[in-house]
């Protein structure tokens, strides 16, 4: 079942990829890119950076590149048209991008016959006849323990953040201040983060996270406090140990090496994040987060 599970992931992996290399010259939504691949619009991008190895933004950007590059070396295109082709809007930032990972301007390229594009190495290899021999899954060889749990829905009070993730301390202050000062914070109170946004793929400034704390049926919304029912079903549950801002790494392990293992897939709702301790009083590579991944229910 894990074998015919993780195949079958593959191919579809395999289906988004070479449509992307068909379709360079249009624009490629994750939305229109997870409809190819049949994988949930909502969790398709963590599932694409933990098989192949890179994000999407990343991936489309290389191909563009490499096939800028070569069109370089064997058209005699204007490096404005080629950037243009490249979706680029224009010379300059058609250069920068270039630059950035060639380590010379496209002029320069064009004119040293034996000057190589050398572009980050590519995750997904390929044989002759365009089938994946190995996609790269994130996180070495170590081995994620992943349990199945079902969690009862949860009545939270929570602030909406709406920005980059590492600027969320500000509602956790906000609400936790006001419960505390409430006489509502517990030892069996629970630390929620919900986190609706994928940072590859959303705007910084764009992105929305609900700090939630655990509350009573009687409680009420005020002011900016709300109040809202999360949770409930089975979700595929892990342990990250370490700083916040490396969670990434957990979640392209899950996503992209036990998920296409287990059999199972995703619902279109958003993962949990269960903070196990307290921030202000732990060191960052002491720190604990059950990252809760939902799953849909067995057929």
């Amino acid at each position: 079942m894990k074998n015919s599970t993780q195949q079958l992931y593959k191919e579809r992996i395999l289906r988004v990829l070479i449509f992307i290399q068909q379709n360079l010259d249009y624009d490629l939504s994750t939305d229109q890119l997870a409809k190819v691949a049949h994988f949930s619009p909502y969790h398709f991008h963590r599932i694409f950076s933990g098989m192949v190895g890179e994000s999407l933004k990343e991936h489309i950007r290389r191909l563009r590149l490499e096939r800028a590059a070569m069109r370089l070396k064997h058209t005699d295109k204007s490096v404005l048209e080629i950037a243009l082709e490249a979706g680029y809007e224009t010379h300059e930032a058609f250069t920068r991008a270039f630059r950035a990972v060639s380590g010379c301007s496209p002029t320069h390229f064009r004119s040293s016959k034996n000057l190589l594009f050398k572009t980050k190495p590519a995750a997904v290899r390929y044989h002759d006849g365009g089938a994946i021999r190995d996609i790269k899954l994130a996180i070495g060889g170590k081995t994620m323990q992943v349990e199945i749990k079902r969690l009862e829905p949860m009545r939270v009070a929570f602030v909406r953040h709406v920005g980059p993730y590492n600027e969320v301390a500000t509602a956790w202050d906000k609400v936790c201040a006001w419960l505390g000062a409430e006489g509502m914070l517990g030892p069996d109170t629970k630390f929620i983060g919900v986190c609706y946004d994928d940072p590859e793929v959303t705007e910084p400034h764009k992105i929305r996270y609900d700090a939630c704390v655990t509350v009573d049926d009687g409680f009420e919304a005020r002011g900016d406090i709300g109040v809202q029912t999360i949770g409930g079903g089975e979700y595929a549950v892990t342990t990250h140990i370490g700083p916040y801002d490396k969670l990434g790494q957990t979640y392209a392990g899950l996503y992209g090496r036990w998920l296409a293992q287990s059999g199972r897939e995703l619902r279109s709702q958003p993962c949990l994040e269960f903070y196990l301790n307290d921030p202000d009083g732990t060191d960052p590579e002491d720190l604990l987060t059950d990252i809760y991944a939902p799953l849909e229910p067995l057929s």
